[in-house]
């Protein structure tokens, strides 16, 4: 599965990415504006970076209900930022934002990835996308961004999500931008309970198929607190675990608080995968296949 981020392209079978998160908020859910100040954001950049982050995403508008941010003070929290992570570090740069005229600025600056979780709800988001040549990710939401909804109803939740995507990478297609250029990212916790958003991580393979590169994002996430227990800061466990599951079930990028950690968890099971043949003996033997054989095997990500 190839994925184009600008001029540089993946092969994400080979290697999954991971995308480390860049508040410019003050209000963030999870670092709740530890980052805010231009110093500590760009200390936080670097620390990403140092981590082994293969993309850096930068969001001016947290998801959920809060204080109005205009469209203007959106692109004066994010532009000026990926202007400074352009001049200082060579990764890929995304910009978090539904809003077309804040990607377009934010593409200017340097950054080759829209992230909407709008689901395109701007129509003229993929026009500025395919004139930048820029990669977008296709997320769903069953509302709209900053909006609550606290109970929400599916007919048939894979089907649901799957369709909604599949329409969304439809209207991309029709924008100019190739398969490579597209990521689906099911939502988790966007419009969906706690349950919803553990099944879809669960059937991260029924969104494989569809044949786009698969974003997860589920770090420190609402629904893995409900689901294992522990307050923002207490879910890095459930989050590792998380992205070994969505891994395993085909996503591409990985999506992060945690750098350091998800680039480990993203090598382990890479090295699982690649040594299967070794784990299938160990079954045929009974499990006598030692963890210093695995060790050997999969190498120091084990």
């Amino acid at each position: 599965m190839l994925l184009e981020l600008g001029e540089r392209r993946f092969d994400l079978a080979e290697r999954p990415l991971v995308m480390g998160i860049l508040n410019r908020t003050p209000d963030s859910f999870f670092d709740a504006g530890e980052y805010w100040g231009f110093d500590q954001f760009l200390a936080k950049a670097a620390q990403l970076a140092g981590d082994g982050a293969d993309i850096l995403d930068v969001g001016g508008v947290k998801a959920g209900p809060g204080s109005e941010v205009s469209a203007a003070e959106e692109a004066e929290r994010v532009v000026p930022a990926i202007e400074a992570l352009a001049s200082r570090f060579d990764v890929p740069l995304s910009v978090d934002t539904w809003r077309a005229p804040v990607a377009e600025a934010a593409y200017e600056a340097g950054a080759v990835l829209g992230n909407d979780i709008s689901g395109f709800a701007d129509p003229d988001y993929l026009l500025a996308a395919a004139e930048a040549q820029a990669s977008v990710v296709a997320t769903h939401i069953r509302l709209a961004p900053r909006y609550a909804d606290p109970e929400p109803v599916y007919e048939d939740l894979l089907a649901d999500v799957a369709g909604y995507l599949a329409e969304r990478a439809s209207w991309a297609a029709e924008a100019g931008l190739g398969r490579s250029r597209v990521l689906l990212d099911a939502g988790l916790d966007l419009g969906k309970t706690p349950a919803h958003s553990g099944e879809l991580l669960r059937r991260s393979d029924h969104l494989a198929r569809l044949g786009y590169p698969v974003l997860l994002s589920a770090s420190n996430k609402g629904f893995l607190g409900w689901l294992c227990g522990g307050e923002v800061g207490g879910r890095r466990a459930a989050s590792v675990a998380a992205h070994a599951v969505g891994l395993i079930g085909g996503c591409g990028v990985i999506r992060v608080h945690d750098v350091r950690g998800a680039r480990r968890t993203v090598e382990a099971v890479s090295a699982l995968r690649r040594h299967r043949d070794l784990l299938a003996a160990a079954g045929e033997s009974g499990g006598r296949c030692g963890a210093g054989d695995l060790r050997r095997t999969a190498g120091a990500a084990v």
